[in-house]
C-alpha cells in the first residue's frame, strides 16, 4: 500500500450538497412507496438506485480486538446470487461514507470516504464476468475487477488523506464451478489501513434476519405468518472498517470520550444519459442516510422517507412533522387496533432519548442511566450538544462473550442501542421498545415470540470483516434450502464467539445497565488528527 498524501476537504461543498439533497427532497413531488427490510428499499426515490441504497449499519467493540471499534455499512440489498452476467458493482460515481460525532454537535467530525473505480476487461470479446475458474482475486480469468480508496476526511482540521489506496473490491461470487474457494478470494482482499486498521469492501450475505411479512397487516394480522426468514439466501455489498477506538475518540481519548455517534450516508451525481451512454456531472448530492435500524422504516411517513434522506443529522430537530412522529409513533397504534394490546400513553419521550439524544441523565429523559450519549464524554458541553438520529457507541463497554440477541432487553450492556452488533435482532426489539418495554422493563409477553426469526441463516464469523461469505445459489433453489436449514441448526447451538444472528435496532433498557458517569468538563479543545 502506498503512503497517504494530505489534499484539503472540501467541507463547504459538501455542506452545499447535503444542503442541496434536503430542499430537492423537501421541495420536490414527494410520491408515495413501500418499506421493505431494515433499509432496504425504505424510500420512493432511492428504491430506483439500488446501488447507493444504504440497508444495514452496525458499529461494535470488535470482539478480538477489544481496542478497535468495527463498523458495517451494507449497501444494494435482495441480491439474488446468479444475477450476472454483470452482478452488483459499487457505483463509480458515488461516495460511500462513514461518519463520527464525536462532541455531540450532530455534524461529522470525521467522515470515512469509500469511492470505486472499475477495470472491466470484457470489451466486445465476451459478456462473461470471467473465462474460466477463478482462484485468486488477480487471476487473470477474472475479467471485471473494481478497486477502491479510503480517504479520512478531518472536518475540524480542515484536511484530508488517504488510509487505503487502489485496495482491491472482492468480485461477486459467480458460483461454486466459477470461484470454487470463494473465502479465499474474499479474505485476500481484507486490506490494512494507514493507521493500524482493516478495511474490506465486497459481497457478502445480507446479515439483516427477520420476517418480512410483517408489511401483510402485521403478520396476517394474527401472528400466524410468522418464521420465514425473508433475506435468507440474498447478498449485498458491504463495506467494513476497523480502527483504533482512539482514532475515533474526542480528542483521540477513549477513556475521557468513549461516546461517538455514527451514520453513514451516499452522494450522487447527476447522471446525463444519452443512448447507450451516461455520463457523471455536477454536485455530489446526498440521497441515502442511515443511523439507527428502522427509523426511516417505521417512524417516517411515506411523505417524509425521502426527505429524511436528504437530511444531515444536525437538521433532525427542527423537522417537526418527524419529530411529532417520534413522540406518537404509527406502530404501537397498529398493534392496539390488529392485536388489542394497549399503546403506551404518548407522547414517548423515551423513544425521544433512543433517537435524538442518547441513553443520559443529562438530557432529562425518563431513562434514569448514563449509557450512549456524547453528553457523558468528559469533554463535551452540554450546551455543543445537538440532538439528532444516529447510532450511538459507547466504546469503554467491552464485547459480551455470549451475545444476546435482545441486547440490553435481555440485560446484554453492549446490545443496541448501544451500538449495534450482527446479533441483535432488530425486529424483536424494535416491536418491544414500540410497545413501552423500554419504559416498564419488562416485556410484552403477548409479543415475546415476535417474527421467530431469532438468527442469521448462516453464522457470521469470528474476525474481521465478521459478516458471512456471500451466497451462490439461487434463492429459490433446494441446494439453497438445504445450506440454509443446515446452517440454522448450526446457528442454534451455543457456541462461543462471535456468532449468531442479525440487527439490533430501537431499543432500551431491560437490565442492568452500565453507568457511564460524566467526568468534570473542560474548556472544549480539539488537538490535530495524529495522521
Amino acid at each position: 500500500m502506498s503512503q497517504p498524501h494530505t489534499v484539503r476537504a472540501a467541507r463547504s461543498t459538501r455542506a452545499t450538497a447535503m444542503m442541496l439533497a434536503a430542499g430537492a427532497a423537501l421541495v420536490g413531488g414527494l410520491v408515495p412507496g413501500s418499506a421493505s427490510a431494515s433499509s432496504h428499499r425504505e424510500a420512493p426515490l432511492i428504491a430506483a438506485d439500488p446501488t447507493v441504497d444504504n440497508t444495514d449499519l452496525y458499529a461494535f467493540v470488535s470482539p478480538d480486538k477489544p481496542d478497535t471499534v468495527t463498523m458495517v455499512a451494507n449497501f444494494s440489498g435482495f441480491q439474488e446470487p446468479n444475477g450476472g452476467p454483470n452482478f452488483y458493482p459499487f457505483a463509480t460515481d458515488a461516495h460511500y461514507d462513514v461518519n463520527i460525532d464525536n462532541n455531540g454537535d450532530a455534524k461529522p467530525d470525521l467522515t470515512f470516504r469509500y469511492t470505486f473505480s472499475t477495470d472491466d476487461r470484457r470489451g466486445k470479446d465476451t459478456f462473461l464476468y470471467n473465462k474460466g475458474v477463478v482462484k485468486s482475486i488477480n487471476d487473470p480469468n477474472l475479467l471485471f475487477r473494481q478497486n477502491y480508496s479510503v480517504q479520512l476526511i478531518d472536518h475540524h482540521g480542515g484536511n484530508a488523506r488517504y488510509l487505503v489506496q487502489n485496495a482491491r473490491v472482492a468480485p461477486s461470487d459467480v458460483g461454486p464451478a466459477s470461484m470454487p474457494d470463494f473465502r479465499t478470494i474474499r479474505d485476500q482482499a481484507i486490506t490494512k489501513t494507514y493507521g493500524g486498521g482493516l478495511s474490506y469492501a465486497g459481497p457478502a450475505d445480507d446479515s439483516f434476519f427477520a420476517d418480512l411479512r410483517v408489511f401483510d397487516s402485521l403478520y396476517g394480522g394474527n401472528l400466524s405468518e410468522t418464521g420465514q426468514d425473508t433475506l435468507r439466501g440474498y447478498n449485498v455489498n458491504t463495506i467494513a472498517l476497523q480502527l483504533p477506538s482512539h482514532v475515533l475518540a474526542l480528542k483521540q481519548d477513549a477513556k475521557r470520550n468513549p461516546v461517538i455517534g455514527v451514520w453513514s450516508d451516499t452522494e450522487r451525481q447527476s447522471l446525463r444519459l444519452a443512448p447507450g451512454s451516461a455520463k457523471a456531472e455536477g454536485p455530489f448530492v446526498q440521497v441515502s442516510r442511515l443511523g439507527n435500524p428502522l427509523v426511516n422504516e417505521v417512524i417516517s411517513p411515506a411523505g417524509l422517507k425521502d426527505a429524511f434522506n436528504g437530511l444531515t443529522p444536525d437538521q433532525d430537530h427542527n423537522v417537526k412533522d418527524l419529530v411529532d412522529r417520534v413522540k406518537v409513533p404509527e406502530l404501537p397504534q397498529l398493534v392496539e387496533q390488529t392485536f388489542q394490546i394497549k399503546a403506551p400513553a404518548a407522547p414517548r419521550d423515551d423513544l425521544l432519548e433512543i433517537f435524538l439524544t442518547g441513553i443520559t441523565t443529562k438530557a432529562g429523559g425518563p431513562i434514569k442511566a448514563d449509557l450512549n450519549s456524547q453528553l457523558n464524554n468528559a469533554d463535551v458541553y452540554a450546551n455543543q450538544f445537538v440532538p439528532s438520529e444516529m447510532l450511538r457507541l459507547n466504546m469503554a463497554i467491552g464485547a459480551t462473550p455470549q451475545p444476546n440477541r435482545l441486547g440490553l432487553l435481555a440485560g446484554d450492556n453492549q446490545g443496541f442501542p448501544n451500538g449495534r452488533r450482527l446479533t441483535d435482532d432488530v425486529i424483536d426489539i424494535s416491536l418491544q421498545t414500540l410497545e413501552g418495554a423500554a419504559q416498564s422493563g419488562q416485556l410484552v409477553q403477548a409479543l415475546a415470540t415476535g417474527d421467530k426469526v431469532d438468527a442469521n441463516d448462516v453464522a457470521f464469523e469470528t474476525r474481521f470483516p465478521y459478516v458471512a461469505v456471500p451466497n451462490n445459489a439461487a434463492v429459490n433453489s433446494a441446494v439453497q434450502a438445504q445450506v440454509a436449514t443446515k446452517s440454522s441448526i448450526l446457528a442454534s447451538i451455543p457456541i462461543g464467539g462471535y456468532v449468531g444472528g442479525a440487527i439490533g435496532a430501537l431499543v432500551l433498557l431491560g437490565g442492568g445497565v452500565y453507568l457511564w458517569r460524566k467526568r468534570p468538563t473542560k474548556a472544549r479543545h480539539r488537538s490535530n488528527r495524529p495522521w
